[in-house]
């Protein structure tokens, strides 16, 4: 079984395929995506997906409008932005608008990994949480 599965987000295709090389290595499940508009198109898709990893910087639909559209489609998904030097800003911006965190390209191995892992692992604690609440009330309806 892999670690995660994620879908990452990107308009510079050399840095998808290679990344997600990498990221195939490190047993993460990769879908790729090279817009904001694609990306939703695939997590609409695959509702398997649990982290995204999204470029700050695409054209037309950016990072920050992908990013907003998925918290508000896929509340639990977690988002891990990738900004460049001088995107801190857009990154900051991100994680005021829900984003688990943000690194800067180019990214260290062992570190995206941590990260994801984390983000994995805060996703399904809430969505055990959400689990273990439904079953209580179903429970306390029969009592």
């Amino acid at each position: 079984m892999s670690l995660a599965n994620v879908l990452l987000v990107d308009d510079e295709s050399e840095f998808v395929e290679t990344f997600s090389e990498r990221l195939t290595m490190r047993n993460l499940e990769i879908l790729k995506a090279f817009s904001g508009e694609e990306a939703l198109q695939v997590l609409e898709a695959h509702q398997d997906i649990e982290i995204v990893i999204l470029d700050v910087k695409m054209p037309g639909m950016d990072g920050i409008e992908t990013l907003a559209e998925i918290k508000k489609r896929y509340p639990l998904i977690e988002v891990i932005m990738l900004s460049g030097h001088a995107d801190v800003e857009s990154a900051i911006e991100g994680m005021k608008q829900g984003a688990f965190d943000y690194l800067m390209k180019p990214c260290d191995m062992d570190q995206i990994i941590a990260k994801v892992t984390e983000a994995a692992a805060r996703k399904r604690q809430h969505e055990e949480k959400i689990i273990q609440a439904r079953i209580k009330e179903i429970t306390s309806r029969h009592a």
